[in-house]
Order: structure tokens, then C-alpha cells, then sequence
């Protein structure tokens, strides 16, 4: 998960050097950075149903292997077309393995231990988040494309890792599961579309946070660009933290107590960080609301995948077609409210309302969970 992560940031900090090295606009060069994200959200509504009908451990491999290839290829890239066909390519590649450590985690995972694993794997993600553009930024000192080539090494050694170590992540009924039939299956399991909706919005109102903190922190403080990013690397520690100890929270209050304890938390804050009159205040804020998000992530994943037992790669994949859809949508809001609202005012209102319905809508699904007979029973409200 760190290095599919790393991958999707690395460009960042080369785009400066791209610009030069293929003589195009800086807007163009935003292409680069959009190509994987597009080859990943396109290739997910079909990755996770092959990942469903076959052994996960050999798509995962597959998965790996072309990964290595496609981000050698843009290292090798002598062309814009070649590397945006490149990247394209890679993120293709890539949602055919990053859900597949989703879905094999409840496999070779004892259920009451699952929680920690998914905090792991998402703190793969959340340490991309903290060091993928200075990884970027340090390995290009020898060249632009060395970045591209030791990501694709570490793949390729990460290939041989599973090959070796990777058990069966087959399952009895994955020979006989259709294409078509997984996602009808899926669209007839109401609690599965449910949270699907929950990580939606929370996402949406997650990155409509993120994708201006910057902004907010330069028009409001006065911050420079070095200064934001020492502020950021702060805040994506707190979210590696929460990532990190969800499970501790999980083990004493379990996982619907936690579930509604945090949201509460997490919108109460959301609340309040728009009051902030100085950098610190707003730093330490901050800090504490992706802490929390970060308590929340692996809860999601770790529910979402509660949900089916026969789709787990399609719900991963959709998922996180999800959350490329909450960036977008996120994104294309904030840009608004920054622009039109004072200060952090309109971001954090809509963050708070919008992450509040994914907060409700999973939280009253698991609040609902009666304990019998030392076994959790769903009872879903009408």
C-alpha cells in the first residue's frame, strides 16, 4: 500500500523538470498527475470482479508485475504521450493489488484481530501521503527518471516477496462467480451499497479538507511553501498515528462504540477549527482532526469488507473508485468556498455536514448491533 501510494505522488514534485523536459505548459502537466488517477478509478469497476472470480494471490503477482513494468516504462519515457500512456498504465496496474490487500486481509486475518491489519495498510497509505513528494524530490536529484526506476525495483522485489511468502487467497465459490453476476449480487446487498455511500461522502468532505489546507494556511497566515509543508508533514503525522492505533481504540469499546465515538469527535472538531486566530491553533486542529480520520479509516475498510464474503476485491475497487470521486467532487467544492468564504469558514462547514452523513448513515448500521450469544446479529432499521 505504500508503494501504490508513493507512486500516486511522486509525479509532484518532477513536474517542474517535466515541463522543461517535453517543452509543455505547466496546465498540461497536470495530465501526468490526473492519468493515474483515471487508469485507476476506470480499471477498478473491472478489477474487482476478476480479482473475485479468481485467485487473488495470482492477481496480486500479475498485478505487481505490471505495475513494475509500466512505472519503469515512464522512467524510460522520452515523450509527453509515452509517459501519460505510461502512467495511465500504472494506474491500471495498480487497482489490480492495492484491493487485493484489502480483501485478503480478512482471509488470512483471524476475525477478531482485523482491525490492526487494516490500520497497518492504512498507514502504508497515510506514510505515502507524509513522504511521497519529498521521496520524489530527494531521488531526482540524480535524475528525474530514478524516482520512476527505484519505485518499480522496490514492486518487483515486493512481486518476489509474494510470490514466495503469499498463501491461496482462493476461495470454494470464486471458480464458479460470473463477471456480471458479482456486481448483481452486490447491487441486492443494501448494506454493502449503504457503507459504499457512507466512505463517499466521508471521503468528499475529507479531501475537500485536505486539497485547500494549504490555501487556507497561505491566504489566512501568511505561510510560505516550505512552511506549509513542514506543517502538512505535522498533520499527515497525526492521521499515520491514528491509523496506527485504531485497533486500541476497537479492542476496548469494539467497533460500533468507536465508530460513533470517534464521528462524534471528528465533527465536533470539523466544527470548531474554522475559529482558529493563529497558525498553531489551526496546526493543532488540524492535527487532531486527520488523528481521528485516521481512527475512522480502517474502520471503514474493515466494515466494508464485513459486508460480503464473495466480493471483497469489488467492494475494495469500489471503494476506492469512490474515493477518487469524493477528491474530485471535494476538490471541485472547495475551489469554491475558499475563493467565496472567509477564511476556512465554508470548507468546514461543508466538511462537517457532508462527512456527518457518512458518519450517521454508518454509524446507525453498527449501533444497531445486538450482541448474542457472543455473536454480533445486524439489525437493520427500516
Amino acid at each position: 500500500m505504500f508503494v501504490i501510494g508513493t507512486d500516486t505522488f511522486l509525479v509532484s514534485p518532477l513536474l517542474p523538470t517535466l515541463v522543461r523536459y517535453y517543452q509543455i505548459s505547466s496546465s498540461s502537466s497536470g495530465i501526468i498527475v490526473s492519468a493515474y488517477a483515471l487508469g485507476y478509478t476506470l480499471s477498478a469497476l473491472t478489477a474487482g470482479p476478476i480479482s473475485d472470480g479468481h485467485d487473488r494471490r495470482k492477481i496480486s503477482i500479475g498485478g505487481l508485475v505490471c505495475f513494475s513494468l509500466s512505472t519503469a516504462a515512464c522512467g524510460l519515457s522520452n515523450s509527453f504521450p509515452m509517459m501519460l500512456g505510461s502512467r495511465f498504465f500504472a494506474g491500471v496496474s495498480a487497482a489490480f493489488v492495492g484491493p487485493q490487500v484489502w480483501a485478503s486481509i480478512p482471509i488470512v486475518v483471524p476475525k477478531e484481530k482485523i482491525v490492526s491489519p487494516m490500520g497497518l495498510a492504512s498507514a502504508g497509505l497515510a506514510v505515502s501521503q507524509i513522504v511521497g513528494i519529498p521521496i520524489g524530490s530527494y531521488l531526482a536529484v540524480f535524475s528525474w527518471r530514478f524516482p520512476f526506476f527505484f519505485i518499480s525495483l522496490i514492486a518487483l522485489v515486493l512481486c518476489l516477496v509474494s510470490a514466495w511468502q503469499l498463501p491461496s487467497l482462493n476461495t470454494k465459490m470464486h471458480t464458479n462467480v460470473k463477471f456480471w453476476g458479482i456486481y448483481r449480487d452486490l447491487l441486492k446487498n443494501k448494506r454493502a451499497l449503504l457503507y459504499l455511500l457512507a466512505y463517499f461522502t466521508f471521503q468528499t468532505g475529507n479531501f475537500c479538507s485536505l486539497s485547500f489546507i494549504g490555501t487556507w494556511f497561505n491566504k489566512s497566515f501568511s505561510l510560505s511553501v516550505g512552511q506549509i509543508g513542514s506543517a502538512m508533514i505535522v498533520i499527515g503525522i497525526g492521521n499515520l498515528l491514528g491509523t496506527i492505533y485504531s485497533s486500541k481504540i476497537v479492542d476496548k469499546l469494539g467497533i460500533p462504540k468507536a465508530f460513533f465515538i470517534e464521528f462524534v469527535v471528528y465533527l465536533l472538531l470539523y466544527g470548531l477549527v474554522a475559529f482558529s486566530n493563529n497558525i498553531w491553533v489551526a496546526q493543532l486542529m488540524l492535527t487532531l482532526i486527520f488523528l481521528v480520520g485516521g481512527f475512522i479509516f480502517p474502520l471503514f475498510m474493515t466494515t466494508l469488507q464485513g459486508t460480503t464474503n464473495t466480493a471483497r476485491s469489488t467492494v475494495s475497487s469500489i471503494s476506492n473508485a469512490a474515493m477518487y470521486l469524493g477528491e474530485t467532487l471535494g476538490g471541485a467544492v472547495g475551489g469554491i468556498l475558499i475563493t467565496h468564504v472567509f477564511g476556512l469558514w465554508g470548507i468546514s462547514i461543508f466538511g462537517c455536514k457532508i462527512s456527518g452523513i457518512g458518519g450517521h448513515t454508518n454509524a446507525s448500521f453498527l449501533l444497531s448491533y445486538s450482541i448474542i450469544k457472543g455473536r454480533y446479529v445486524l439489525t437493520c432499521y427500516d
